[in-house]
């Protein structure tokens, strides 16, 4: 599933999501659980306000987001 995601740089330049689009279904992201790298993806295992986890994938070379399965 493609999303949409607002983030900010960090300290050391790198993404952090703050906000995503499901469709027309926004998550406010309350918290960070993991993150990870691979040669060509960022992941992000993230806690919505409602309690609900998700990993997203940040494609390095396409520069798009994804939900994760």
């Amino acid at each position: 599933m493609d999303i949409k995601v607002d983030c900010y740089s960090g300290y050391r330049g790198e993404k952090i999501t703050r906000r995503t689009w499901l469709g027309s279904r926004k998550i406010e992201v309350k918290g960070i659980i993991k993150q990870w790298i691979s040669p060509d993806h960022r992941y992000f295992k993230i806690k919505d306000d409602d309690e609900n986890i998700y990993i997203i994938c940040h494609d390095l070379a396409s520069w798009e987001w994804k939900l994760h399965s």
